[in-house]
């Protein structure tokens, strides 16, 4: 027999409609009512639409997106590579994004409850404890993009730690030795694993050298003050790496505005391949990751009958432009 929402009401000792309020990620909830509700409805299995519990069902014809934000070509390309595949199978998406918190984005991915047939989740805190238990619909099925491991849900990521690894060595044999590394937010995957490879190469490729890391957050801005940070320094390093190119960019701005000239003064790189790492001078040396094709992968996994804990890992290309050739022996 079917799990009803009056049966969740009965067991949390609460009315129907807070129920509905709570799981739907309402505000005029208390936390700890909330949390009731929200165990006992995973302890009941329940989920709003029953019947729409799999893909198979198709009830609504629609897949939930949430993001942790929209701005910028990475999340661009990503979204246009979902929504190719969604435009193929005939399906629309509910989007969400730009949730600091670990509760605001908890309550984005519980308002999806009831109103789509499957979830492509992005969120920087995949690894918390019980956050995905407490988010998900019970049996309501999801891809992750971009985090850590899932014992019960399909990941879909960049090979971001063997990209960086690949970056250092290029950077290393092009001759450069002070290699500086302008790094992501703290509480991202991609990050992490970007910069966890740039120092075990570092350490593996050039013994004895120094890492040189200054904070990031993904964005033009904070790639700028890095550049800016290195070029006040005592002594500037040959080579930057930047874990994504919109850092890069702005670094590359910062240097000039300084007159210092990239790569004849200092060789530079990024990560990801954006559309416009081709366009600027010097082009942009990077690791190529098909965004679209993550996003797109993403949706095709989610789609698939047999859901459980896989890792598909997407492998990027070094590509050479004019920003690293390089100028030293």
């Amino acid at each position: 027999m079917s799990v009803t929402i009056k049966d969740v009401a009965r067991e949390a000792n609460v009315s129907v409609a807070t129920v509905s309020r709570a799981l739907n990620g309402h505000d005029n909830v208390a936390e700890e009512v909330r949390q009731r509700v929200l165990g006992v409805a995973d302890r009941l299995r329940y989920s709003p639409h029953h019947a729409a519990r799999s893909l198979s069902s198709r009830r609504t014809q629609t897949i939930g997106v949430v993001l942790p934000d929209l701005y910028g070509e990475f999340f661009s390309e990503l979204m246009r590579g979902i929504d190719l595949v969604a435009r193929e199978r005939g399906l629309h998406l509910l989007v969400s994004s730009y949730h600091g918190d670990p509760a605001a984005q908890g309550a984005a991915l519980r308002a999806m409850r009831g109103r789509v047939d499957g979830l492509l989740v992005m969120s920087p805190f995949v690894g918390e404890r019980g956050f995905l238990e407490r988010s998900l619909a019970p049996a309501l099925p999801a891809v992750l993009i971009n985090s850590g491991d899932a014992d019960d849900h399909p990941v879909i990521r960049v090979d971001s730690y063997g990209g960086a690894r690949a970056m250092v060595r290029h950077l290393a044999e092009a001759g450069h030795r002070d290699i500086a590394f302008i790094a992501g937010p703290d509480g991202n995957f991609d990050a992490r694993e970007r910069l966890r490879g740039y120092r075990d190469a570092l350490a593996e490729m050039l013994p004895g050298a120094e890492p040189r890391v200054l904070p990031g957050d993904f964005d033009e801005a904070s790639g700028h003050r890095a550049g800016r940070e290195l070029l006040a320094a005592d002594a500037r390093p040959d080579a930057v790496f930047a874990a994504n190119d919109m850092m890069a960019l702005g670094c590359l701005f910062a240097f000039s505005q300084a007159g210092v000239r990239v790569p004849d003064d200092i060789a530079l790189a990024g990560f990801d391949d954006i559309p416009l790492a081709r366009y600027v001078h010097p082009s942009l040396t990077t690791m190529r990751v098909d965004i679209a094709e993550l996003g797109g992968a993403a949706l095709r996994a989610l789609l698939q009958e047999h859901q459980g804990g896989r890792v598909t890992a997407l492998v990027p290309e070094l590509v050479v432009r004019e920003s690293s050739r390089a100028t030293r022996g």
